[in-house]
């Protein structure tokens, strides 16, 4: 290819990328990075494959739900490209690891799907001098940007402070199309390439917003601001919402909850038409959204399980109900992992 020969396929081989999240965006980050021959992957996942994640994970089918996300992706791509060094890490990307996550890696590739882990990313990434390719979805809009490179401009000049759990909806709450995780990630992946290989146009300082609905790309510029460079040490945290008071269980663990107290109350935090399809049985549905302002409505209990679609919004509601001073729990993978577990055991 023109501007692209042996030099540039040099490059790749000895780039090494990390990619933290193996989901919707990573999947396609790493297939395609994979095949093109970068010399050595990093995989960052704690999660385990879901039934709900096929639609738009497409390294992963149906035999390997339950699997951890990083064992099989690292599995599936050495089986695609033997050449390719990768570097399962099943954890979270967290900030007792970030640092060191890091250390050994050109590129960092956002691939996650919340803005704790995000601005953690960023903010590592400036402290040791490394970009990063961003990349965020919305329903059918996407969006990709090059942060910290070159003295380009970072995640924080773009989004200063990071957002309150309730001021941006996920794609977990509000869906996102099967194809454009896809999309976004190859994006991704063609950016990495490029600022490996020094060809083509970056998008650092861009923003880049793709419309899935209407097919338009819209380019917004980022200035760099230096004040959010001027970091010294990480932040003390990285969390959106507090889940200290909450207690994780597994589907199976419901049975044992309502036995060790008789006067549990669930409370369904999803909205009506997603609590009308399918709940538990004797759960009251009060969604996020309302449950602010409907805390002094709820009736005294002995004790609260959360439940949502799939965990997300479980894990913010905690916080909220933390407020009522009794114990409160969470099911894990919410409904989502409840109707795989009722199926298959």
């Amino acid at each position: 290819m023109k501007n692209f020969g042996p030099e540039a396929q040099e490059k790749l081989s000895a780039a090494k990328v990390l990619v933290v999240g193996a989901g919707g965006l990573g999947v396609p980050v790493l297939q395609y990075l994979n095949a093109m021959g970068i010399g050595t992957l990093g995989i960052v996942d704690h999660d385990r494959i879901e039934l709900s994640n096929l639609h738009r994970q497409v390294l992963y089918d149906e035999g390997d739900i339950g699997k951890y996300k990083a064992d099989v992706a690292g599995k599936k791509l050495s089986a695609q490209n033997s050449d390719t060094e990768i570097q399962v890490y099943r954890m979270e990307f967290k900030l007792k690891n970030a640092e060191a996550l890091i250390s050994d890696f050109d590129l960092v590739i956002d691939a996650t799907d919340n803005f704790a882990t995000r601005y953690l990313i960023n903010d590592v990434c400036v402290l040791n001098g490394k970009p990063f390719v961003y990349g965020g979805l919305y329903g059918y809009e996407g969006q990709v940007s090059i942060f910290n490179y070159e003295n380009g401009p970072s995640l924080r000049c773009l989004f200063p402070e990071m957002p309150g759990p309730d001021e941006v909806p996920d794609c977990n709450i509000n869906g996102v199309l099967g194809v454009l995780p896809a999309i976004i990630g190859n994006f991704q992946a063609l950016e990495a390439v490029k600022l490996i290989t020094g060809i083509g146009e970056l998008s650092s300082g861009k923003l880049m917003i793709y419309d899935g609905w209407n097919q338009r790309i819209t380019k917004v510029g980022i200035k760099r601001v230096a004040s959010h460079f001027n970091i010294t040490e990480l932040a003390g945290h990285y969390e959106e919402v507090s889940v200290e008071s909450g207690i994780t269980i597994s589907p199976e663990e419901i049975n044992k909850l309502m036995l060790s107290h008789r006067d549990l109350m669930i409370i369904d935090v999803r909205e009506n038409r997603e609590y009308n399809k399918f709940h538990l049985e004797g759960s009251l549905n009060v969604p996020l959204s309302r449950l602010n302002a409907e805390l002094g409505q709820i009736p005294e209990t002995e004790a609260v399980l959360v439940v949502c679609q799939s965990g997300i919004r479980s894990r913010k509601a905690v916080s909220i109900l933390s407020e009522l001073k009794i114990p409160i729990y969470e099911l894990k993978g919410g409904i989502n992992n409840y109707l795989y577990y009722a199926d298959n055991r």
